[in-house]
């Protein structure tokens, strides 16, 4: 299945994208100190955003963590693959492999869009891009893609 593919799929059911937000949002220790949001799940297309913070800013307080933007890659790549699954409410996602390639320095919030490249039988890879807003210009920070193992139910 690829990001064509999952157009043939339907809608995801409400129950599904309350679920996600609510596990990123309030219930992910990680996640929800960071102040992670859930802003898009659709079939095919995720999207998250952490807000700018003092306390994920590098030594030279201005820049956000480059881990702060690797986590969003990571977790927007894994939930876009559930998107793909008939029931998302069912099975499971691991990351087998990340790459994240970091183009300049986060100094706002924080915004990543994942989408499908093909979501199969037991693998899936996800694109994902990381952007930041300051100053009232958003800029591509970080460009990532992953594969995750995927199990079905």
């Amino acid at each position: 299945m690829n990001r064509t593919d999952v157009a043939d799929l339907d809608p995801l059911p409400a129950e599904a994208v309350a679920l996600v937000e609510r596990r990123i949002e309030e219930e992910h220790g990680y996640l929800s100190w960071l102040n992670t949001s859930v802003d898009v799940v659709e079939r095919g297309r995720v999207v998250l955003s952490i807000p700018y913070d003092d306390k994920l800013t590098n030594s030279d307080g201005g820049t956000i963590h480059g881990g702060v933007a690797a986590t969003l890659v990571d977790t927007a790549g894994g939930i876009v693959q559930r998107t793909a699954f008939e029931d998302p409410l069912s099975g499971g996602v691991a990351t087998v492999n990340l790459n994240a390639n970091y183009l300049r320095p986060a100094t706002g919030d924080l915004r990543a869009e994942a989408t499908i490249v093909r979501s199969g039988g037991s693998i899936g890879v996800s694109d994902m891009t990381v952007t930041s807003a300051t100053n009232g210009e958003t800029d591509e920070v970080v460009v990532g893609q992953g594969s995750f193992r995927l199990f079905r139910e």
